[in-house]
């Protein structure tokens, strides 16, 4: 059962592949069995790069983020200060566990960076400790070329139910 939008802050653990933790604190809008939906802002600019492909992400944004402990991925939505979709970031993950102070995640290195145009960039292929087809024997390269077919129907309506939710944490008791 899906408890209501509510004023309380809640844990995002990110687990490294390398065994390292990055924590960060969060407003949780939606927690349930098997999935959550988190609110987080951006205290600063944030750029990403690759190749000819750059996004910033401006200081006063926020991060809508969807967590599903039955799908291999994470999906993040940015929304700026002014309330229009930035882009999107996908992080390759296992072992997803939510509960009603702690969402954490296994991260598998490979991310996705969207661009509101639909452009995509795969991140972080450099930091792979092995080649992507035999690393975690595949299972990750696997999942990229799903990830990157579904982008089309995936991306939308979380842009969607994040334009939606920004709107109420945005004019509520949130910021």
């Amino acid at each position: 059962m899906d408890h209501p939008i509510k004023k309380k802050t809640i844990i995002e653990r990110k687990i490294r592949y390398d065994g390292t933790i990055a924590e960060y604190s969060c407003q949780r809008l939606k927690i349930g069995k098997d999935d959550a939906v988190l609110y987080y802002r951006l205290e600063k600019s944030v750029s990403l790069r690759r190749g000819e492909t750059e996004l910033t992400i401006p200081e006063g944004s926020h991060t809508i983020s969807f967590y599903w402990t039955e799908r291999p991925y994470n999906v993040y939505i940015w929304i700026g200060p002014e309330g229009n979709y930035r882009g999107s970031y996908l992080n390759i993950v296992r072992n997803t566990h939510i509960s009603d102070r702690v969402v954490s995640y296994e991260d598998l290195i490979l991310d996705v960076l969207v661009l509101p145009d639909g452009r995509y960039s795969v991140l972080d292929e450099d930091e792979l400790p092995e080649p992507l087809e035999q690393f975690e024997q595949g299972h990750v390269n696997h999942v990229l070329c799903t990830l990157i077919q579904s982008l089309d129907s995936l991306i939308p309506p979380l842009v969607a139910e994040s334009e939606g939710l920004s709107k109420k944490t945005t004019s509520g008791p949130w910021t």
